[in-house]
């Protein structure tokens, strides 16, 4: 059941950066599709199973915030990720607010990533020797 889980969890992870970066191109573009319907709606149905396999995982293997450092350091890194995605899409109040705010979210969204792939809750900078 956890690999099938995790592999949820990936795809989930996938689908929805895909689908920011998607946003992120009709928002640069000044597109009508970035307030369509489907596009306001899908990104919370993936981000809620991706939320709800998250849970699922750290339930099943024990790995929990403020229990396991990584797991915290993903936790924070979420919500940073969120506000600066907010921002990116809706918040900002001008065009170099929103692609500042998008760079910054896909670097927290890599940063996540190596986070989960390493273990480590410095993720890829304790490989750039800024965290050891």
């Amino acid at each position: 059941m956890y690999p099938a889980i995790k592999h949820l969890h990936i795809l989930c992870a996938i689908l929805s950066i895909s689908g920011f970066l998607l946003q992120g191109m009709w928002m640069l573009l000044r597109s009508p599709l970035v307030d369509h319907r489907v596009t306001r709606t899908l990104p919370h149905v993936i981000d809620t199973v991706f939320l709800g396999s998250a849970i699922t995982l750290a339930t099943m293997s024990g790995h929990y915030p403020f229990v396991a450092p990584w797991v915290t350091a993903k936790v924070v890194a979420l919500v940073v990720y969120i506000l600066l995605g907010a921002t990116a899409l809706r918040w900002g109040r001008t065009m170099r607010v929103r692609v500042m705010a998008l760079l910054a979210a896909l670097l927290v969204f890599s940063w996540i990533v190596s986070v989960a792939l390493s273990k480590h809750p410095a993720g890829f900078l304790a490989y750039a020797g800024v965290f050891q």
